[in-house]
């Protein structure tokens, strides 16, 4: 009796079997990585702003600091953004006729706000606050990065909930004093794990990784 199936029908089944296995599981781990590439967490991608404003000339050149700009970043969950205002509290006496800060201008005389880019975006089911990092002695570089070198912002860490909880699980490794959170490229006295272990229990640092931290 003559087979049923001719020959290449089980080579046929077995690439079909190989494509579907590689289809369920590599498909999902294809998809794991890609959500986590650059191209969908948006780091190192600069932002064009409305008004030209380089960091590292306001910060490294002119020494100014986080909180002077971001005042609600040691006691509230945002850090803030400047109002019109507070940048003429400089420039209504420096560069105040530069091309660059006519929408400065005319922010102040319409009274409505500079419609600022932002930078730094987690998904709405994430919650964060920034005075409690803060006051736990966690620094701005340590998720912005060097802000002072930066003449467009951008975001410098991938924010992915795997990234967090490095920190959370072990927040020893981050740790610098609540006065010198604001400190662009701060390095510890000595070996960071003493610093951090003594920081973590003199500012009551909890290691939190249950799912109602962030996800409220």
């Amino acid at each position: 009796m003559p087979p049923l199936f001719r020959p290449w029908v089980d080579h046929a089944v077995r690439a079909v079997l190989v494509v579907v296995v590689a289809v369920v599981v590599g498909g999902p781990i294809l998809l794991m990585v890609w959500v986590r590439t650059p191209y969908i967490t948006g780091q190192n991608v600069p932002f064009e702003q409305p008004v030209s404003f380089d960091h590292r000339h306001h910060v490294r050149d002119d020494g100014i600091d986080c909180l002077y700009c971001h005042v609600s970043a040691t006691h509230a969950a945002s850090a803030g953004i400047p109002p019109t205002e507070l940048c003429l509290n400089c420039h209504n006496q420096i560069w105040n006729d530069s091309p660059l800060l006519q929408v400065v201008w005319r922010s102040f005389a319409s009274r409505r706000p500079i419609a600022w880019v932002r930078v730094t975006r987690l998904p709405d089911f994430v919650y964060f606050n920034h005075a409690a990092h803060t006051t736990a002695g966690v620094g701005c570089e340590t998720c912005h990065g060097r802000i002072d070198r930066m003449a467009r912002v951008y975001q410098d860490a991938p924010l992915t909930m795997g990234w967090c909880l490095e920190c959370h699980r072990a927040p020893e490794r981050y740790l610098r004093p609540r006065d010198e959170v604001t400190t662009m490229g701060w390095r510890p006295p000595e070996v960071q794990l003493a610093v951090g272990r003594a920081l973590k229990q003199q500012y009551r640092v909890r290691e939190l990784t249950d799912c109602t931290t962030c996800h409220r």
